[in-house]
């Protein structure tokens, strides 16, 4: 047998050695996609989750199954996601304080942060600083001043809540105190605002912005690293004394750890390309997101980055849930 005939018997030998293999190989996906919420529907993550929906069912030829799993903050259906089988089948879609708050609160959490992997963070959220205008104050100057004055309290959607903890943040660095008044929900928290119960808080802006258009409510500052393109006239906390401030929340599309690189990278460029459509973009405008559609990678660094951050401040606060 010459070289060449011995190299053409080999390279046959190979490739009916890999045939078995392709042969093996399954398409994805073949059945629908199962996509766990740990929170209640209607809310900003569905906003976001169910406006990118129609479009990954185009390009993954599957229907998603978004499957609403609320309850002790997003433990127990980011739990149910965590034990799942890593074959592309199940998905996490969350908040990315379920990961980067919740180990730090709960004493005993039903899963672990390495048991999800982050596929793509998918849109960036802040929380808008009001406060009645009975309160006296205008800018975030003002509440500082008189906040160490005077006692003041302030609202929040609930222990360990975004605004919660955002207002904790915001109150290390402006060297002030002031009592929280916990609500269940953000909705609450506003209708006692408005009725001169609590004075001050950071709510989300879809909530509060049309109280601070009616003039009920007064917009001090935001708590992202940029002005909200909703109150574009109302200064970061940053540009109003306090550079480097920037507590920004999240929401994350995960994966069972374990799940094949190769399904996580198939649903992650599915996602950017829904994320990215025009009508998407508006409609997470008007509920006060941005669309980051941020990889894998950058994911998980700004994840081990903002679970540093909240849980300096929750032992700060000694804050516990369970």
């Amino acid at each position: 047998m010459t070289p060449a005939q011995t190299l053409t018997a080999l390279a046959a030998t190979l490739l009916l050695g890999l045939a078995p293999l392709h042969a093996s190989a399954q398409p994805w996906p073949e059945r629908p996609l199962r996509v766990i919420v740990p929170l209640p529907p209607a809310g900003p993550s569905d906003i976001v989750l169910r406006g990118a929906a129609p479009k990954v069912q185009e390009i993954l030829g599957q229907p998603l199954v978004i499957d609403n799993k609320p309850g002790a903050n997003g433990n127990i259906g980011s739990a149910e996601a965590a034990r799942a089988n890593p074959d592309g089948y199940t998905w996490l879609w969350t908040t990315d304080t379920t990961l980067t708050v919740n180990p730090h609160v709960y004493a005993r959490m039903p899963f672990k942060a390495a048991d999800l992997q982050p596929v793509i963070r998918a849109s960036a959220f802040s929380q808008t600083l009001v406060c009645n205008p009975n309160v006296g104050v205008k800018t975030v100057a003002d509440l500082v001043k008189k906040a160490r004055a005077t006692p003041m309290n302030y609202a929040s959607g609930g222990a360990g809540s975004p605004g919660h903890l955002t207002t904790e943040l915001f109150s290390t660095a402006a060297g002030i105190q002031m009592t929280h008044v916990p609500y269940k929900g953000p909705a609450a928290a506003v209708q006692d605002m408005l009725g001169g119960q609590v004075e001050c808080g950071f709510l989300a802006g879809p909530t509060v912005l049309p109280h601070v258009k009616a003039g009920r409510l007064v917009a001090l500052a935001v708590s992202g690293a940029r002005r909200s393109p909703l109150l574009p006239d109302v200064p970061t906390v940053a540009e109003a004394g306090y550079p480097g401030f920037d507590a920004t929340f999240s929401l994350v599309l995960f994966a069972p750890r374990g799940t094949p690189a190769a399904l996580v990278q198939k649903m992650h460029d599915a996602m950017v390309i829904a994320l990215k459509t025009p009508e998407l973009v508006e409609r997470l405008r008007l509920s006060d997101q941005s669309v980051v559609a941020g990889d894998g990678a950058e994911t998980a660094a700004r994840l081990t980055q903002d679970a540093q951050r909240w849980g300096d401040v929750a032992r700060r606060i000694n804050l516990h849930l369970d």
